[in-house]
């Protein structure tokens, strides 16, 4: 049994989602706004929350290359890996995925919506993935 994490990482927003891996459903959190002290908001969260396992979506483009923003979410991995397990998980198509369902919904939805369900997508992606492990 252990608490995970996801983030969607962007240049304005971090989208947040967590599960327990004793019951394996992804629930969006919340976004964190990229100002400078989104490490700090994401390590109080891991210490809070007794995060083992921090699993980031690793974004690249149609023909599977890395982009951009692949760095950036690199780059930002390196950063919480004292703190934390840092596992990534393809987030192919997760933001359009994010948007049809929060659409399906019929209630009003912001950006932040949907960073934060595209990372409980990739969380449910990454559960799905290692449940029967």
């Amino acid at each position: 049994m252990a608490n995970l994490l996801a983030l969607d990482v962007g240049k304005k927003r971090i989208g947040v989602a967590a599960a327990d891996s004793s019951l394996p459903i992804a629930i969006a959190l919340t976004t964190i706004e990229v100002n400078g002290g989104e490490i700090d908001a994401i390590t109080k969260l891991i210490t809070d929350r007794t995060i083992e396992t921090v699993i980031i979506g690793y974004p690249r483009n149609q023909s599977g290359e890395p982009t951009e923003q692949t760095a950036v979410s690199e780059a930002f991995a390196a950063k919480l890996m004292t703190t934390a397990n840092v596992v990534f998980q393809d987030e192919s198509l997760t933001s359009v995925m994010a948007e049809q369902r929060l659409k399906a919904s019929g209630k009003p939805y912001q950006k932040a919506d949907i960073d934060a369900m595209a990372a409980a997508i990739i969380l449910q992606d990454y559960l799905e993935a290692h449940h029967a492990a």
